[in-house]
């Protein structure tokens, strides 16, 4: 018999802040966010540290006590990794790497680890490599401070440096050379885009892990790789879906995230295309997590910075399956009904209520309320299909009388 290996995880510890613009309930959520991308990355979480400081040390991200603190602990535990949750300068990481001695990632790194796990296609490969080069870039002095324990000596002053710039040059090629390759398949993308024609195009967009995958397979009868981590979906997929007698183009495209790195926003342009030539947009929403309403605001932000915030939207809570709130005693009269005593009728009637029709709330796992999500989609493709096949009207009014 084979014996089956056992998976070995790295032993990871985390780090974060509690700033002036951070506060601890947003510091934790962060973390447990960290901690998950950790957990995706192949990463064990053993322990947290957080220290309280008006703005992040600019040479060691932390204050001197703690980082020690964290070096004891490292030492002590055998720990291989530490993680931070910001993105650290090269200098920072220099020198935090030269007090704990072992390697030291910061959220950017991790998230860039995690999208080159989960690339698949050439092209998601390629954004990815841009992405990893171009935050390489300023950070090469670390990879060489091997030289410096050296202190000199004949032949050994200039290499260190030589060797740098080397590097640098390598990296700034392949850095143009990775761009072309985008242009050339960006030029081919936006061809296939053209010559779907007039088609109503419809995007799913959202946070991470909220569930447009198995969105996507239920609606279009198709397999796309669909998991309980963040990030399992980096290639853009599109495919045709017909509500009643109406086709229209369905994308999935990348989860968003707080902090998303800039390098991979850059690189990641052409599936954000996707997003600026659709008709319509589903927002899915996992209403089942704490902080939704965080995550509704943080692709609202990404949304605006891609200049899609005028586009129609449909919010999609997904996940009440999954949906719990906590109960109240009806005897304690005093105490004020907080969110996460929300049941999702108390919801409905919040913010959510002025969005009249553009609201629905379903379970794509289950497939609960699907009837509802496919009358609200369909009358808003209807609309805009209207507008560009006038001539197929006949066609509705003829459906609707079959009805």
């Amino acid at each position: 018999m084979i014996e089956k290996k056992e998976i070995v995880y790295e032993k990871v510890v985390l780090v974060g802040l509690i700033t002036q613009k951070q506060t601890e309930e947003q510091a934790d959520e962060y973390l447990d966010e960290l901690e998950f991308l950790t957990q995706t990355a192949g990463g064990e979480v053993i322990k947290r540290f957080v220290q309280r400081l008006e703005f992040p040390n600019p040479k060691t991200f932390l204050g001197t006590g703690k980082l020690e603190e964290v070096k004891n602990y490292i030492t002590e535990n055998e720990i291989g990794t530490a993680i931070f949750d910001d993105e650290l300068s090269p200098s920072q990481l220099k020198n935090i790497e030269k007090v704990l001695n072992i390697k030291v990632l910061d959220r950017t790194n991790l998230i860039l680890d995690i999208f080159a796990q989960r690339a698949q296609t050439s092209y998601a490969r390629t954004q990815v490599e841009l992405a990893q080069c171009q935050y390489l870039l300023p950070r090469l002095t670390r990879l060489w401070t091997h030289l410096e324990r050296q202190k000199g000596g004949i032949g050994l002053r200039g290499p260190g440096e030589t060797e740098i710039e080397t590097d640098r040059r390598i990296i700034r090629d392949k850095i143009s050379l990775l761009k072309e390759k985008l242009k050339i398949i960006d030029k081919q993308m936006a061809v296939q885009r053209k010559n779907r024609g007039k088609m109503v195009r419809v995007a799913l967009v959202g946070y991470t892990n909220v569930g447009k995958s198995t969105l996507m397979n239920v609606i279009s009868k198709s397999e796309v790789f669909a998991e309980n981590k963040l990030f399992a979906t980096l290639d853009t997929t599109v495919r045709k879906v017909v509500i009643r007698n109406i086709p229209f183009l369905l994308t999935d495209t990348v989860g968003f995230i707080r902090k998303l790195p800039t390098q991979l926003v850059e690189s990641f342009k052409s599936t954000l295309d996707e997003v600026r030539e659709a008709d319509l947009l589903l927002h899915i929403v996992d209403i089942s997590h704490p902080n939704f309403e965080e995550h509704i605001a943080s692709v609202a932000s990404t949304l605006a910075d891609i200049k899609c915030s005028d586009k129609t939207v449909i919010m999609v809570f997904n996940k009440i399956d999954n949906y719990s709130h906590q109960t109240i005693d009806s005897d304690d009269l005093v105490t004020q009904k907080a969110k996460e005593h929300y049941t999702l009728e108390d919801w409905e009637k919040t913010w959510m209520s002025k969005m009249q029709n553009n609201c629905v709330f379903i379970s794509a796992l289950n497939k609960e309320n699907m009837e509802d999500f496919k009358e609200i989609v369909f009358e808003e493709v209807k609309k805009i299909h209207i507008t560009r096949f006038p001539y197929n009207d006949f066609l509705y009014q003829e459906f609707e009388e079959e009805i």
